[in-house]
């Protein structure tokens, strides 16, 4: 299942959860009437100087005083507290063991060097560590608690700041979705980052990953300028100690680093007003406002100082399957089509289920396509199947993770792949469909190693 949102005008939209099966379509007919179902959301809107001269019947406007009490969000694997002022998350409980983490958000200027040399498209020479985001007037603060999420959004004047966390039981509760529109637009060699601290004992060390592929251990070293502890972040980035990760996965490619014990920053977006003589020519001028989104997620670990020991010796480090799965639902989400009604639908879409059921957690389809056919007239009978099978840590909480899916130790029965269709053959072959092993037969099972991505020609009937 997963939390379903559909904009219908500029100021609104509605929210409802759906279940579609794997690699299927549901379809959802919206009708206008009244409906005893439809709950509305609780809004609260905190701001400066507020004149509101009748009360609004969904927004309630509160004017916002020298000392406003913590927000709070809950659902039932976390609960979160907000600053009144700012509307910054301060602090998470993980119901889990009932522990309270310190996790201060905050966002931070860079500006560039005043040497000859400044900071350009592919350089960043900044003019020391970054300076606080500082606001002169306390930002507008909406709050939203409705059945299936509560959100804390605050409008700054360069970002619109989002922290939204969901109700609803399984994968999409677990973490906090984190959205910020970036508008730099108006500076003048300036980078704005976002940082997150925490009370993790990280030790200078952080993790990254390789192309959304492998993870690899990073260290941050004092005696190296500060450009050179940011590395590329292309889907997560974590710190973490012996007891607690914390991850954040993120849905687009963004610079990342951990400065501090304990802390990671992300650079958001950068404003740059010269060229850096690496042959682009001209500055990074040319901004939009940008979305961006990421999930934290906060998790358990079991494991004693031996061990954790042992992982700082290791060359890669692998993500848990629960963060696995995250990072898919973040970077491969459901997509929207819509129609009228009028027109209608046709009748398959509504029975759509090429699988069987969930493919196992650890196992990713990176794409199932009809090979091209020699002869251009004429369809393909063979399609390309490209799997790969995630390798994951298992030192972590065994608490419910609402996945629909199980771990099969990397095996798959061809005959219980798909639905309605028989496979008449599956052979092996090289990631570029060019070659075929000598020794290349038809198998009735997968077989994967942790960490592998294999071809096969599939051909159905």
């Amino acid at each position: 299942q997963i939390a379903l949102e559909i904009y219908l005008l500029y100021y609104c939209y509605i929210s409802f959860v759906v279940h579609l099966p794997p690699l299927g379509i549901g379809v959802y007919q919206l009708l206008e009437f009244q409906s005893s179902e439809a709950v509305l959301a609780d809004y609260n809107i905190y701001m400066r100087n507020s004149r509101q001269e009748k009360p609004d019947k969904l927004f309630k406007i509160k004017e916002m005083q020298h000392s406003v009490d913590n927000i709070i969000l809950e659902n039932s694997y976390m609960k979160l507290w907000f600053s009144g002022m700012s509307g910054l998350l301060e602090k998470i409980n993980t119901k889990e063991d009932g522990k309270n983490h310190q996790m201060k958000v905050e966002f931070a200027w860079y500006g560039t060097t005043s040497n000859r040399d400044k900071s350009g498209a592919y350089l960043f020479l900044p003019d020391g560590d970054a300076k606080p985001y500082i606001f002169t007037d306390p930002p507008t603060i909406r709050v939203a608690h409705g059945r299936i999420f509560s959100e804390v959004v605050c409008f700054f004047h360069h970002v619109t700041h989002t922290m939204r966390l969901y109700k609803v039981q399984g994968l999409e509760s677990q973490s906090l979705e984190v959205s910020n529109i970036v508008d730099i637009r108006g500076e003048y060699n300036r980078e704005l980052v976002m940082r997150i601290s925490s009370d993790i004992n990280s030790q200078n060390r952080f993790y990254t990953d390789l192309n959304g592929y492998q993870i690899q251990p990073r260290l941050t070293m004092s005696k190296l300028p500060l450009q050179a502890n940011i590395y590329p972040m292309t889907t997560m980035a974590y710190i973490q100690d012996v007891g607690v990760r914390l991850t954040l996965h993120s849905a687009q490619s963004l610079g990342v680093a951990s400065l501090k014990n304990g802390q990671l920053e992300v650079i958001m977006d950068r404003r740059l007003m010269q060229d850096d003589n690496r042959g682009l020519g001209q500055g990074v001028q040319d901004n939009k406002i940008t979305a961006n989104i990421f999930r934290l997620l906060l998790e358990r670990r079991h494991g004693t100082d031996k061990s954790v020991h042992n992982e700082e010796k290791a060359s890669v480090s692998f993500p848990s399957l629960l963060s696995h799965m995250t990072s898919s639902f973040l970077n491969h989400p459901v997509i929207l089509m819509t129609t009228y009604a009028d027109s209608g639908v046709p009748e398959m879409l509504n029975t759509f289920s090429p699988l069987m059921s969930s493919m196992p957690c650890d196992m990713h389809i990176v794409n199932l396509r009809t090979i091209q056919s020699k002869v251009d007239t004429e369809p393909s009978d063979e399609a390309a199947l490209i799997l790969h099978r995630k390798g994951f840590d298992c030192r972590f909480s065994n608490r419910d993770m609402g996945l629909l899916c199980s771990t099969t130790q990397g095996k798959i029965k061809v005959h219980k792949l798909f639905n309605k269709f028989r496979v008449e053959s599956l052979t092996p072959a090289s990631l570029s469909l060019m070659h075929s092993p000598l020794d290349a037969r038809n198998i009735s099972e997968i077989s994967m190693s942790s960490m592998e991505i294999n071809t096969f020609r599939i051909r159905l009937r």
